[in-house]
């Protein structure tokens, strides 16, 4: 599954992310989760929960799909 998420502000950490697309229950989870889920940030392993994510950046989770960050524009 491939999915844009729109971002308010400039990021949004991984941790977070995880949290609002509801892969964890909480942003504690988010540790545990990644040390156990070989998650890739531009194509490129990453399990830092704190890794700022900006607009064009990829997020690959394993079985739970790819998520591409955008930043939402100003009306």
């Amino acid at each position: 599954m491939k999915k844009e998420v729109f971002v308010s502000g400039e990021y949004i950490t991984l941790g977070q992310l995880l949290k609002e697309e509801s892969i964890i229950s909480s942003g504690g989870q988010a540790k545990w989760y990644l040390k156990e889920n070989a998650v890739s940030v531009n194509d490129e392993p990453d399990d830092r929960r704190g890794r700022k994510l900006y607009d064009g950046d990829n997020v690959d989770v394993p079985g739970e799909g790819m998520f591409f960050i955008r930043t939402k524009q100003a009306d």
